[in-house]
């Protein structure tokens, strides 16, 4: 075994890095990531110099010669992590088809997770993985982990409720073997958001969502919103690029502070250019506004056909004091809430990565195109802190501090017991 400072991590299908980030920012050492994607990997390498980096399709590589190569002892990892490409599962995809072979890269996943043998492991996806072959991608995940000595759960987090300025829900996967009940492991809500789904939250019959008590028990903090988050950045005009360039003031708020934290520049400051007739359509767009607010002749094609109670995001024009729209590959306004609240242009990738909590000396490489994608792809690098402070301390408590997460029956088994007014605890024998 080999002496380290901090819990260690891997982080497979790591993408640019919004979980490691997030992770690292929670304590943990992130001593290797797998990435395919040669952009996404050199975005990866920059911010996560410390890191070993290999890219490679996961599919052909060996987890023993890794195990090896690093110097890890089977149970030594504290924490395999990662979040297996989502786009077949998406509700958003064209097919959603078991034939897409994205969607059996868990396979691989778990070979890693039966070689390390960590103490820890999480696995976040879409939402829509839930509802995925009715459950049974869940159920199969579930029990693969079981018949490796794994207790495991799964829910369904709203990344507002945790402090992130968008509507962004993750399905989030959790086990351990080292004796923690796996709802004891889920970060409680901080933020007061409400979200609506457009998606299944349920699984045999339970709402994997955290629960409305538990909301308003426990998320007390108002929820960052778009000006929160952005407010302090330059403004910029259509088809702007700029790599580095000066900030335009102090910083306005916490959040703005904490992810301003060891940056002297704006990196990444760079938006689309948009076409003349969508510069046209934004004139008649308010905060808040969508397609509905643009005159019918100058509508697209498309959208002259549509019922006005559809697509309902398109080209709309981001509120303000709201949260921000759900960042996507592309800030393409046919996609979504991409409009800048008060530029006429779409949203920088610097102003994406700030509604998707990446701290400002996060720096994206590739093209334009290839930066809104690593930024869109990425997981909320402060939902993954929130998660991750929970591992640290099931990994360093002896006595684990429960809250639930709202699953009923789990809670009676439990027989949970109030120790004040806002804490559940229970011993880390229960499920060993």
């Amino acid at each position: 075994m080999i002496e380290r400072n901090r819990h260690t991590c891997i982080d497979l299908f790591a993408g640019c890095g919004g979980l490691s980030t997030g992770l690292e920012l929670a304590g943990f050492e992130i001593v290797f990531a797998n990435e395919i994607h040669p952009s996404y990997s050199k975005s990866l390498k920059i911010n996560h110099p410390s890191t070993q980096i290999m890219i490679e399709d996961i599919r052909y590589t060996d987890p023993r010669q890794v195990r090896k190569s690093l110097g890890i002892a089977r149970g030594e990892l504290d924490l395999l992590a990662g979040g297996p490409p989502c786009q077949g599962f998406s509700i958003n995809a064209p097919i959603r088809s078991d034939s897409d072979f994205r969607n059996h890269l868990f396979n691989d996943f778990i070979r890693y997770v039966e070689e390390f043998n960590p103490s820890l492991v999480l696995i976040e996806n879409v939402p829509g993985m839930i509802s995925y072959e009715k459950g049974e991608t869940v159920r199969s995940i579930k029990a693969l982990l079981g018949e490796l000595g794994y207790e495991v759960d799964a829910r369904i987090l709203f990344a507002a409720n945790y402090g992130i300025p968008q509507i962004r829900w993750r399905s989030i996967f959790l086990a351990s073997r080292i004796g923690h009940h796996p709802l004891s492991l889920y970060p409680l809500p901080t933020h007061n958001a409400k979200g609506v789904s457009n998606f299944s939250t349920c699984l045999d019959g339970q709402d994997l969502r955290v629960s409305t008590d538990l909301l308003r028990e426990f998320a007390k903090i108002p929820y960052i919103n778009v000006w929160d988050a952005i407010g302090d950045l330059p403004s910029i005009k259509n088809g702007d690029s700029f790599n580095v360039c000066e900030y335009s003031c102090n910083p306005k708020t916490e959040y703005q502070e904490y992810l301003r934290k060891d940056s002297v520049h704006v990196m990444n400051h760079s938006t689309s250019c948009l076409s003349k007739i969508n510069l046209e359509r934004m004139k008649y767009i308010p905060q808040g506004g969508s397609w509905r607010d643009i005159p019918f002749e100058l509508l697209p094609k498309g959208m002259k056909r549509a019922r006005r109670s559809d697509h309902t995001k398109r080209y709309g024009r981001l509120d303000e004091l709201g949260l921000g729209s759900t960042i996507l590959t592309k800030c393409d306004p046919h996609w979504g809430t991409y409009f800048h609240p008060k530029d006429d242009r779409v949203i920088s990738v610097r102003e994406a990565a700030r509604l998707q909590s990446f701290p400002d000396k996060t720096l994206f490489l590739g093209s334009l195109t290839e930066q809104y994608a690593q930024v869109g792809n990425a997981v909320p690098p402060l939902l993954a802190k929130a998660i991750g402070e929970r591992l640290v301390k099931a990994l360093t408590s002896r006595e684990m501090l429960f809250e639930s997460i709202g699953l009923h029956t789990e809670c009676d088994q439990l027989k949970l017991r109030l120790r004040d007014r806002h804490q559940y605890f229970v011993k880390e024998t229960i499920g060993a």
